[in-house]
């Protein structure tokens, strides 16, 4: 797992969190110094938490569990959804429904919705319909695939989530806490780090901040991805050559043992 460089950071501005005026007291651990009223952030340890973030990631990944992706501010929306998507992960850029984790369920019939409606498409189900409900079907599947169609692939409560702004993402965090699914988190210096289980220091604002660990983090999923597959391949192929081999000795069994004979009865002549 490559390891996050100081200069990448530095180059992307992840040091600069907010004004003096708004930081947050749990922050003082992460904090390097103050320039012109602003918090400057300690890049070595965002390195620290980073690396330690990764690792742990690359092991839920690699345990086939999912990492929900949570970003809806304008910054991060277009990074997230680019660097998740390449990885298959499922994400939320737009508006995160309240429920989305504590009432599950609903969010998953909401999500097969789009399915059957699809297959009315497809079967020419809506053929029969007026153009009016049409127009009200075609308006619905939009909203659930803008709102829903980048979840489609978790079927189940994922095994952790990684947010980008604790602060604007509050009700995920706290839905995510609810039902202990543990929380990652690029935290700024306005923010309370104790909300989630891994804070990564940083600058949660600017694009390249995010992207650059972004970029670290879907990194090491994919790696955990990576050795899963080649894990699978490894008992996939061991367990074709137990079952050649156990053929192999079967048949060798067979052309060994002797060939059972029957004995004929005398046949005995009547007179």
């Amino acid at each position: 797992m490559a390891r996050t460089e100081f200069n990448e950071l530095l180059e992307a501005g992840a040091h600069f969190g907010h004004l003096k005026r708004k930081w947050h007291p749990g922050m003082a651990p992460y904090i390097f110094m103050e320039k012109n009223g602003i918090h400057i952030i300690d890049l070595h340890k965002t390195i620290a938490k980073i690396d330690e973030s990764a690792e742990a990631l690359k092991k839920i990944a690699r345990s086939g569990r999912k990492v929900l992706f949570v970003a809806t501010k304008k910054q991060a929306k277009e990074v997230v959804a680019t660097k998740v998507q390449e990885i298959g992960m499922p994400y939320i850029t737009e508006r995160w429904s309240g429920g989305m984790l504590t009432n599950f369920p609903t969010i998953r019939k909401a999500v097969k919705k789009m399915s059957s409606i699809d297959r009315m498409e497809t079967d020419g189900l809506t053929a029969s319909l007026s153009k009016r409900e049409k127009l009200q079907i075609s308006r619905q599947r939009e909203k659930l695939e803008k709102n829903l169609g980048s979840i489609v692939s978790l079927t189940r409560l994922p095994a952790a989530l990684f947010v980008v702004d604790v602060v604007r993402e509050h009700i995920a965090v706290k839905e995510a806490k609810r039902l202990n699914i543990p929380v990652f988190a690029i935290v700024d210096t306005n923010a309370n780090p104790d909300m989630v289980d891994f804070a990564i220091p940083g600058n949660d604002d600017a694009s390249k901040s995010i992207e650059v660990i972004l970029s670290k983090i879907c990194g090491a999923i994919n790696e955990g991805l990576t050795e899963r597959k080649v894990e699978k391949e490894k008992e996939v192929s061991a367990s074709d050559k137990a079952e050649k081999e156990d053929v192999s000795a079967g048949s060798a069994t067979d052309a060994a043992a002797p060939k059972k004979t029957s004995a004929r009865k005398p046949r005995t002549i009547k007179e």
